[in-house]
């Protein structure tokens, strides 16, 4: 359909109006496109009488506004593009052929059968559960073996107690420690070094004990030991750290040798007797 807008003062002037096609079906669209006008409608302007302005685009070059237009009521419907001019268009509803059109009950739902991967899938996931619960009840059933996994455990020292304390008090005099004015530090280390070797080898708890029954427990061993050496290393300690005394420098060094004099003579008495292997 094509339509020569008439003089409307100086709104449209001499436009051409287009709408093709001019009959749609119901839900169908149409394109309306006005050419040479001074003003344009707007999609608003055009939705009107059942009409819906869909989309609008505008060609410069040919001065040409062109607008996609739909209906969803059938019949003829009159697009108003001034107050004098309008065009009209029809839409058709759809028609059922309802003589040769079989009417039938809505379908019952079929099952569709599970397919492979479906199955594998929901077979993997079950897998991985059981192994997940297995694993978290073998860690809990083994968590001390876990636990030495997972954890380093400290090398297993292998030394006798001889071996340790010995090694203890040469680490120590090499320390200088009572040189360089630590000498509280000093003789605390050397009768914890004392206390322990007593202990490790024996059944005298040394380091739960004060000096004095300290030497009496040894005392009361009946080992062939000098306890006077003993109980001179725990008087000069004890003057060094409860007394603030200060003792010489060879009062320092007596007591290391008698520390070492010590543990040789109760190591000679207490040490593991070696099994003799018989001559064949």
């Amino acid at each position: 359909m094509v339509g020569l807008l008439g003089l409307m003062g100086k709104a449209w002037g001499q436009a051409v109006a287009t709408l093709t096609p001019d009959t749609i079906a119901l839900g169908d669209q149409t394109t309306l496109s006005i050419r040479r006008a001074l003003n344009y409608p707007s999609t608003d302007a055009l939705s009107a009488d059942g009409i819906v302005a869909v989309s609008q685009t505008f060609d410069t070059v040919t001065q040409t506004q062109h607008t996609v237009l739909t209906c969803f009521e059938p019949g003829e419907h009159t697009i108003h593009l001034s107050p004098t001019d309008s065009l009209t268009l029809v839409v058709n509803d759809v028609q059922i052929d309802t003589t040769s059109a079989e009417i039938r009950d809505i379908a019952p739902l079929q099952r569709v059968p599970y397919t492979f991967w479906e199955i594998f899938r929901w077979v993997l996931l079950a897998i991985g559960i059981a192994a997940l619960a297995f694993g978290i009840w073998w860690m809990l059933k083994h968590r001390e073996k876990v636990h030495e996994l997972l954890v380093p455990s400290e090398p297993k020292d292998t030394r006798t107690p001889y071996e340790r304390a010995t090694q203890n008090l040469e680490e120590l005099r090499r320390s200088q420690m009572w040189q360089a004015g630590k000498a509280k530090e000093y003789h605390t280390e050397l009768t914890d070094i004392v206390r322990r070797f007593i202990e490790e080898s024996t059944d005298i708890r040394a380091t739960d004990m004060t000096s004095d029954e300290t030497v009496e427990a040894v005392e009361n061993g009946n080992w062939k030991v000098d306890s006077s050496l003993l109980r001179n290393i725990f008087t000069t300690a004890d003057l060094v750290k409860f007394a603030k005394g200060e003792p010489l420098p060879y009062e320092h060094d007596r007591s290391m040798t008698e520390a070492k004099q010590f543990i040789d003579t109760l190591w000679d008495a207490v040490k593991p007797k070696e099994e003799e292997v018989p001559h064949e």
